[in-house]
C-alpha cells in the first residue's frame, strides 16, 4: 500500500486537506487536487509562480534553498520570511501535516483577466 502523508493547502482563507503519496512534491499535490498553483514553468525552478507560504512551526523542518530558489523567490510577489518554491518541497513523513497558504497573486499572472 503506498504511504501517504497530509497537506494542507489554505486558500482564499479556506482550509483543504489532502493525503498524498510520500515523494510528491507541494506542485504536484496542488496540481492532483485542483489547487489554483500556478506553476508555468512545471516544476523546472524557472519561474515563481508556485510560491507558497509554509506555516512557521513546518519551515525549519525543510532542506535550505538552493541558490537558484532563492534567485527564483526573489521575483515572487508577496514574499515572506517563510517563502518557499511549491516545486522544490518533497513530501516526506516529517511533513506530514505541512501547511501552506497560497498567495492569491503571482508575478505572471494578471488579475484584471
Amino acid at each position: 500500500m503506498l504511504e501517504t502523508v497530509k497537506i494542507v493547502f489554505i486558500t482564499k482563507g479556506e482550509k483543504k486537506e489532502f493525503q498524498v503519496p510520500l515523494g510528491t512534491t507541494v506542485l504536484e499535490a496542488a496540481h492532483n487536487n485542483d489547487i489554483d498553483l500556478e506553476g508555468a514553468c512545471e516544476g523546472s525552478l524557472a519561474c515563481s509562480t508556485c510560491h507558497v507560504v509554509v506555516a512557521k512551526e513546518y519551515y525549519n523542518k525543510l532542506s535550505t534553498p538552493s541558490e537558484d530558489e532563492e534567485d527564483m523567490l526573489d521575483l515572487a510577489f508577496g514574499l515572506t520570511p517563510t517563502s518557499r518554491l511549491g516545486c522544490q518541497i518533497i513530501m516526506t513523513k516529517e511533513l506530514d501535516g505541512l501547511e501552506l497558504i497560497v498567495p492569491d497573486e503571482t508575478r505572471n499572472v494578471s488579475i484584471n483577466n
